[in-house]
């Protein structure tokens, strides 16, 4: 990378942390006589995006800036006041260089028709006009022009199934909003050899009609489909004659869900198919970066120092060993300068990857915003509290938890906060309360978000679990297991399905990206009172903590946070349920017991209960007894992909290379405890003796 490109990322890193200082001050800003400390703050903030745009020939950027500094330097002369109107427009101006920024970033061609429809919108508030004029008269241009439908292309991954995604549930969302049809392509398909059924071979082109059709209900459907999960490509379709008016559209809105969707205009509609299964070329990659405080820098230079003396007293100790070999002191003291060199490694480890921790307030930041728009539109006040915002987690864990926060506080303000009136009517303040709170318990992070909201409908759940044919009618479930209802795949209880809610799509993406995170999710509820969620993670994904444990020949790490107790087994308080499942009576509580051999195929463990150890771990609050040979030891272990070296295997998080050479693979605790209670103990997996 060169010097330019250089600074322009540096220009395009500051101006995406002005764009934060000034949503958060626009947020904070009372309506009225202007608050002179916070519009400066939002001033200089555009101000320094504007004056670093001329130099690297963003003209778009400054000449758009420049509209959006002029209202607020009158604002900041006392030459008019701050209306709800103005926020909501300066608001919309935010988004609009966020997604300048973001396309220049990415190298792309800025959407220039947004773009001057805000800043018409800035200059109508400027020239004493109310901003709706321009929105009524864009709203009547874009209805002139409106797609008779929209053409899709769906370029899935491999392994979109196995991130909780579902195409059909996807195909009738949007058959909801008109008239859908499908064309797949099985060109990829597999001979049966190597078909997995795991894995999604086919692609599909969707052609949807309907005059009416707006490309943010289409976006909302794909909500939870990443970049990594599948390509999306949107484009409009349009008769001959809209196809002539249309020559000088480049694209049409970018989404702002992860998702890539692109729009080109076709050049003929019968063509259009065609058009569509070419594969859309990426925009290159984007290295990321952190800003790290000099004082962790110091550490780090220190500790090297000190390894350099470390190699330098050891390198003495192979020279002294050389030329006095019947001599001991030299053993002595080599085993000093080894002790020296573990623990400087271990405090260097320490050290680099505290580099990558971040607080939690890159990801908290992001939901006032959230919490304004969707209370704007439901028609609600809310009050959103933050705490424990300088909480540090790793910068990995904090970009892929983004999402299942946003999908939680939005489920939170329109499931579970009451409309102002209800409120009121019984008893209790209109504005409701949502709050995120971060803080340490033990080796974990926890992230409670609560709200003071109707509680979630126990009957109403149970209820709509039945119809949709869930659970039997007489089922029999503890609150614990009506409230898990909520994260079972599709499953929603909201009465109309809106932009914010309702689709289906959600609650069981988030518990599957948590876990993928290392974590877990749990909900406490009380009717009346409110909801807390609350998210368990590890403090990263690179190194863990964990117990060693032998299974046969192999060897497997458990987590160590998730570890409750090793015990011998009293092979009387061992319970068999019809020769399908075993419980271990643990004082006064029954834990099912997981035989981990069966369970990935070893052949020379033990099978004795008596002969080996149950390691009694514990998963969203409910215990279990593995079964396992015998421990070896705790020790420190850096986690290593299994997915992208040779496959995703359920039950197995990663793995790690041992101080021997030896691959050791790492329990995914959650899932091979749900996998146990789905396949039961005595249905052997796939063998994993040749992974490891």
């Amino acid at each position: 990378m060169d010097m330019m490109e250089t600074f322009r990322q540096t220009y395009l890193e500051e101006s995406f942390e002005g764009l934060q200082i000034m949503e958060a001050g626009l947020l904070e800003l009372p309506p009225g006589s202007p608050d002179s400390e916070k519009i400066n703050e939002i001033f200089r903030a555009a101000h320094s995006i504007k004056g670093g745009s001329g130099t690297f020939g963003f003209s778009e950027i400054a000449g758009f800036t420049h509209v959006l500094e002029t209202l607020l330097d009158e604002m900041r002369d006392f030459k008019r006041d701050v209306t709800q109107e103005s926020i909501d427009v300066m608001l919309a101006a935010v988004d609009i260089l966020r997604d300048m920024l973001t396309k220049l970033q990415n190298h792309e061609p800025i959407d220039e028709a947004r773009a001057s429809h805000v800043q018409g919108q800035l200059e109508a508030i400027l020239g004493g006009q109310p901003a709706s004029a321009d929105k009524k008269q864009d709203k009547a241009a874009s209805t002139s022009d409106a797609p008779s439908g929209w053409l899709i292309q769906l370029l899935p991954e491999k392994n979109l199934l196995q991130t909780g995604n579902e195409p059909l549930r996807i195909f009738r969302e949007l058959q909801s909003l008109g008239k859908l049809d499908v064309t797949a392509h099985l060109d990829k398909l597999p001979n049966i050899t190597e078909f997995n059924p795991e894995n999604l071979y086919i692609s599909w082109t969707l052609t949807l009609s309907g005059m009416e059709i707006d490309l943010d209900d289409i976006k909302e459907v794909f909500e939870w489909i990443d970049g990594d999960g599948a390509e999306i490509k949107i484009e409009p379709v349009v008769s001959a004659a809209e196809n002539e008016d249309l020559s000088d559209m480049d694209e049409v809105q970018q989404a702002s869900s992860p998702a890539a969707v692109s729009t080109a205009k076709p050049a003929d509609p019968a063509a259009a198919p065609a058009k569509a299964a070419e594969p859309q070329k990426k925009a290159p990659q984007q290295d990321g970066s952190i800003r790290v405080n000099l004082s962790k820098i110091d550490q780090m230079v220190n500790l090297v120092g000190e390894l350099v003396i470390t190699q330098s007293m050891l390198s003495q100790f192979g020279e002294q060993a050389e030329q006095n070999p019947d001599s001991t002191e030299w053993v002595d003291k080599l085993k000093e300068g080894l002790t020296h060199l573990e623990r400087h490694t271990r405090e260097l480890q320490e050290s680099v990857m505290n580099i990558r921790m971040l607080p939690v307030s890159f990801a908290f930041n992001r939901m006032p915003r959230i919490v304004h728009d969707v209370s704007q539109k439901l028609g609600k006040n809310i009050d959103l509290i933050m705490e424990g915002e300088g909480t540090e987690l790793d910068k990995t864990m904090l970009e892929q938890l983004t999402d299942p926060l946003v999908h939680i506080v939005r489920n939170s303000i329109d499931h579970g906060i009451e409309d102002p009136a209800e409120r009121l009517r019984i008893g209790k303040p209109a504005k409701g309360m949502v709050k995120m709170a971060a803080f340490h318990q033990g080796g974990n992070i926890l992230i409670q978000i609560t709200d003071d909201g109707a509680g979630i409908n126990l009957d109403k759940l149970k209820q709509k679990a039945i119809d949709k044919g869930i659970i039997d009618a007489d089922a029999s479930l503890t609150k614990d297991d009506l409230v898990d209802l909520i994260f079972h795949p599709g499953f929603s209880t909201a009465e109309v399905v809106s932009d914010v809610s309702g689709r289906g799509v959600g609650m069981d993406v988030v518990r599957r990206n948590i876990r993928g995170l290392g974590g877990s999710v749990e909900v406490q509820t009380e009717r009346g009172k409110g909801s807390i969620f609350t998210i368990r993670l590890p403090l990263t994904l690179a190194i863990l903590d964990g117990q060693l444990a032998s299974v046969g020949s192999q060897t497997y790490v458990f987590p160590l946070v998730s570890i409750v107790e090793s015990i011998q087994v009293d092979k009387s308080l061992v319970k068999g349920i019809a020769g399908q499942a075993e419980l271990y009576k643990l004082r006064d509580q029954y834990i099912p017991v997981v035989r981990l051999h069966k369970r990935f195929g070893v052949n020379d463990a033990r099978s004795d209960l008596s002969e080996g150890l149950l390691v009694v771990v514990e998963e969203g609050g409910r215990r279990s007894g593995i079964f396992v040979d015998d421990l070896l030891g705790q020790q420190q272990v850096v986690i290593k992909s299994l997915e992208s070296n040779f496959m995703k295997i359920s039950g197995i998080a990663g793995a790690t290379i041992l101080g021997d050479g030896k691959v050791a693979l790492i329990i995914d605790i959650a899932e091979a405890l749900i996998s146990h209670k789905t396949t039961g103990m005595d249905k052997k997996q796939p063998s994993l003796v040749s992974a490891a």
